[in-house]
């Protein structure tokens, strides 16, 4: 196997641990909830007047099964939807009060497992860091660029 491979497979595994070590606090604190509609609230929690459109091509979903998503959300009380006064074709999103609560637990999960991580990365060198940022920039652009000859627009950071 060569680096390339290795590394592939590293990321991999890496980001399966991940998954695996927070699946239970994260399913614990935000029970009744699943993870894409956890990640479909941190999306419109951190960003402005998200819709159906951004929300699909953030998460490479289809706006038929973003909207599924968002009713389910707004049924349960966690969004609601509102139009711009300018624009009344336009449908945008936001957290309600438990929405709010239910970023903000999530958010917390976030620092809690960065704080557990926080050893390994202390052990990195800036230098180390600018590599890695730098690899990982080269495979997204090339990413994108492969998802672009596909006919597919890429997603807004």
């Amino acid at each position: 196997m060569n680096k390339a491979e290795q590394l592939f497979r590293g990321f991999r595994d890496v980001v399966n641990k991940i998954e695996w070590l927070n699946k239970q606090k994260m399913d614990e604190c935000l029970k009744g909830n699943k993870s894409s509609e956890v990640h479909c609230i941190e999306y419109i929690g951190k960003n402005a007047d998200p819709n159906v459109t951004t929300l699909a091509e953030s998460f490479y979903m289809t706006r038929g099964a973003i909207s599924k998503v968002t009713k389910k959300l707004i049924h349960k009380g966690i969004i609601t939807s509102y139009q711009k006064p300018d624009n009344k074709k336009e449908i945008y999103f936001k957290l309600t009060q438990q929405g709010q609560e239910i970023y903000q637990t999530h958010e917390e999960l976030h620092q809690e497992f960065q704080e557990r991580d926080k050893p390994v990365f202390a052990q990195v060198t800036e230098s180390q860091f600018d590599s890695m940022l730098t690899l990982v920039e080269k495979y997204r652009q090339h990413l994108d660029a492969e998802i672009k000859k596909l006919g597919v627009d890429t997603p807004p950071e």
